[in-house]
């Protein structure tokens, strides 16, 4: 469903996905360097676990959370990648408090 365009000038940038390396182009966001690595799905519904992927790419929808160098719940399409960046899509339905230490 996506592909890139050629472009010979694109200069790479070494990221992490999900403990995997991936070479990114610079300038991509978040979400364009997981779609590009074949990444469709970035997180499960809270509520339900149903997966969810990019929807609007512009910040609008926050279907495309993901956690970011430890963060959480960072939008991917607003995102761009930086060498050395720790990608991780969500595996599942977090804890409620789960990032705050407290019990849920």
């Amino acid at each position: 469903m996506f592909a890139r365009l050629p472009d010979d000038a694109a200069t790479d940038v070494a990221i992490t996905i999900d403990g995997e390396p991936f070479a990114a182009r610079a300038g991509d966001t978040v979400a364009a360097a997981l779609l590009a690595a074949g990444r469709r799905v970035f997180r499960a519904a809270p509520a339900t676990g149903a997966p969810r992927g990019p929807y609007c790419l512009m910040g609008v929808c926050f279907e495309c959370m993901v956690t970011v160098d430890g963060r959480p719940d960072q939008q991917a399409c607003m995102l761009a990648v930086a060498p050395g960046m720790r990608i991780e899509t969500g595996r599942g339905v977090r804890a409620v408090g789960a990032d705050a230490g407290t019990p849920p």
